[in-house]
C-alpha cells in the first residue's frame, strides 16, 4: 500500500495544486491530510496564492481519495464547504501490521501522547517542522508543511510504501 501524508495547506492554492500533483505522480492510494486546510491562522502570514475557494474546489474534486483529521485552524464552517470529513480529532489506521495514530498535533503530540502502545506510530503536522524519530516506545512522524514550512525546512510531504516512511520535498 502506498499512502501520501501532507499537512498545513493553510488555504494556499499554489501549494494545494503542488500537493495534488505530487499525489498523482506518486500514484498513492490515499491522500492523508493532517489538518489546517483552508485558513492561515493568526500566527501565520498569508501563504503564496491564498485562495481558499480554489482549494475547496480542488480538494472536493478528489474527495473520495482523502482521509483528513482536524487542525487547530479547521472549523465547522470548513466542513460546510468541504465534501469529505474534516472534523475528526484523530484517526487510527492499520497498514502492513503497523498502527498509525493520525492527528494534527495541537492536542496529541510527543509531549501529550494519545493512547498508543509500544511500537505504534504517531503521525502529526501542526509544527510545520518535519520529523522521523524513534522515540523509544513509538515512532514520531511529521511530514512538515506543504505551504508554510518553519525552522528552515523546505516544503515537504511524506510517503509510506513498502514498510518505509520517506519525507520528500514538494516540487
Amino acid at each position: 500500500m502506498k499512502l501520501m501524508f501532507a499537512s498545513d495547506i493553510h488555504g494556499s492554492y499554489y501549494y494545494a495544486q503542488k500537493t495534488v500533483e505530487a499525489y498523482r505522480e506518486e500514484k498513492a492510494e490515499k491522500l492523508i491530510l493532517l489538518g489546517d486546510i483552508l485558513y492561515h491562522g493568526p500566527r501565520n502570514d498569508l501563504p503564496k496564492d491564498y485562495a481558499p475557494n480554489k482549494v475547496i474546489e480542488l480538494l472536493n474534486g478528489i474527495k473520495n481519495e482523502i482521509l483528513c483529521v482536524r487542525g487547530n485552524c479547521d472549523t465547522e464552517v470548513d466542513q460546510m464547504v468541504l465534501e469529505f470529513p474534516v472534523l475528526a480529532d484523530y484517526a487510527v489506521i492499520f497498514v502492513d501490521g503497523k498502527t498509525l495514530y493520525l492527528t494534527h498535533g495541537h492536542k496529541y503530540n510527543p509531549n501529550n501522547l494519545p493512547p498508543i502502545k509500544k511500537g505504534d506510530y504517531l503521525v502529526n503536522g501542526h509544527t510545520h517542522i518535519l520529523a522521523n524519530e524513534d522515540m523509544g516506545d513509538f515512532t514520531y512522524l511529521n511530514p512538515g508543511s506543504v505551504s508554510i514550512p518553519k525552522g528552515g525546512n523546505p516544503h515537504t510531504y511524506m510517503i509510506y510504501e513498502n514498510g518505509e516512511f520517506k519525507i520528500k520535498e514538494l516540487k
